[in-house]
């Protein structure tokens, strides 16, 4: 209601103001009339007439004031007009811009020169009102703060490390040991201590008899033979 109020209010003032502003002219200026004596297309001419003006005919009782169309203007017919005045006195008010044509009714004035043409002009348009802005009403839904999900970490795929291969030691085959020559078969030695306990027991007792030397030395002989078969199979366990 408020709005509405003021819209009307501000029409009323710019239609008071429209007609403060509307300007009154007198048919022929005021050393003329609406005559036959007057140059009235001269006159009409040298003014700006707008819309909201007014046109005051002032004129004797042998006139009056017909508002015709462009061709009975030109031809000054006054047999179809559209509009007559009389009176001595007639106020015709400007209310749309265009031409209007006006002309004396009575036969033989036209021709005299007791015609017009009006030009009347739009009035220039007011700047439209500003109509009151409107703001939206603020909204009370606060925006749910979304999280964003991180980006998954790419793991590297660590390559798979595969045990070195333990590299298998293979005992030389026996053409290899037949190969390496004398320095590589075991040799047995008798060992000194042996030999020298022998001799010892041989040269002190001198009263042993020829079959005890004979059994100890097959004694001997039967020990070494077992030490070496030992060292042999010792031999080949570590090679294998």
């Amino acid at each position: 209601m408020t709005m509405l109020s003021t819209l009307m209010s501000l029409a009323i003032s710019a239609m008071l103001i429209k007609l403060a502003m509307a300007a009154n002219y007198t048919v022929g200026g005021t050393s003329g009339g609406w005559d036959t004596s007057t140059n009235l297309q001269t006159w009409a001419s040298s003014q700006s007439f707008l819309v909201g003006d007014n046109l005051i005919f002032q004129y004797a009782p042998s006139h009056d004031v017909a508002e015709v169309s462009k061709a009975d203007y030109d031809s000054c017919q006054a047999r179809n007009t559209i509009q007559s005045y009389s009176g001595g006195t007639t106020t015709i008010p400007l209310s749309s811009p265009g031409k209007r044509y006006f002309i004396c009714g009575t036969v033989g004035h036209c021709s005299q020169g007791m015609k017009v043409e009006i030009n009347t002009l739009a009035t220039s348009s007011a700047p439209p009102t500003p109509s009151p802005s409107i703001q939206p009403p603020a909204s009370s839904v606060t925006p749910l703060d979304v999280p964003t999900p991180a980006p998954e970490e790419s793991h590297a795929s660590s390559p798979t490390q595969t045990p070195e291969s333990t590299p298998t030691l293979l005992p030389p085959s026996p053409s290899d040991s037949s190969l390496d020559g004398p320095s590589s078969s075991p040799s047995f030695t008798p060992s000194t201590d042996q030999s020298e306990s022998h001799q010892t027991s041989s040269s002190g007792s001198s009263a042993e008899s020829p079959s005890s030397s004979s059994a100890h030395n097959k004694g001997g002989f039967l020990v070494n033979i077992t030490m070496g078969f030992v060292f042999v199979m010792m031999m080949l366990k570590a090679y294998y």
